[in-house]
């Protein structure tokens, strides 16, 4: 079913837009680096102790990656949010609002890792939140991608990012 809504190059769809991306972006790197920072800076020892496979990234570019990936998450979820309030059509409407609901939801499992990982210091527990992550993302594009193809586009780096980082997590899990 094909509910691709009205098209996003008229001069009222872009009204709001960039706004809705700042404040998107902004709310959602806030909150990722608030678990980042809550929950990461306190288990460098244990985290430095544990066997890592040889693919591992250097430390320094999760900050980085994370930060790119939240102002993109950021952008895809303001051009649902622009669909859900510019949509002549009470379906699209509806379903646009259920996507940024589902975000919401996937965003959780998200936020829930970094605690898990480095605040429990279970990787296994990690491993799990990240598995239910991953399809989250899938499930997130599909719904997307019915409303606005730029919106999924801007996941797929953070859908691939999380398949790397989910066997990161697994290596970390089967090397300790």
């Amino acid at each position: 079913m094909a509910i691709l809504s009205e098209p996003h190059s008229t001069s009222s769809f872009r009204k709001g837009l960039i706004l809705k991306m700042i404040v998107s972006a902004a709310v959602i790197m806030l909150l990722g680096g608030l678990s980042g920072f809550l929950f990461q800076s306190g288990a460098s020892d244990w985290y430095k102790a544990l066997n890592k496979p040889v693919f591992q990234p250097p430390n320094w570019l999760f900050g980085p990656a994370w930060t790119t990936l939240y102002i993109l998450m950021g952008i895809s979820f303001a051009r649902i949010w622009q669909v859900s309030s510019k949509s002549r059509y009470p379906i699209i409407r509806k379903y646009a609002l259920r996507g940024l609901a589902f975000f919401g939801f996937h965003f959780v499992f998200n936020l829930f890792w970094t605690p898990a990982f480095f605040g429990w210091e279970n990787p296994s527990a990690a491993l799990v939140i990240i598995f239910i992550l991953l399809v989250l993302i899938a499930f997130l594009m599909k719904h997307f991608w019915r409303l606005d193809r730029l919106a999924t586009f801007l996941l797929l780096p953070y859908f691939l990012w999380v398949c790397f980082a989910t066997l990161l997590n697994l290596s970390i899990v089967l090397l300790n």
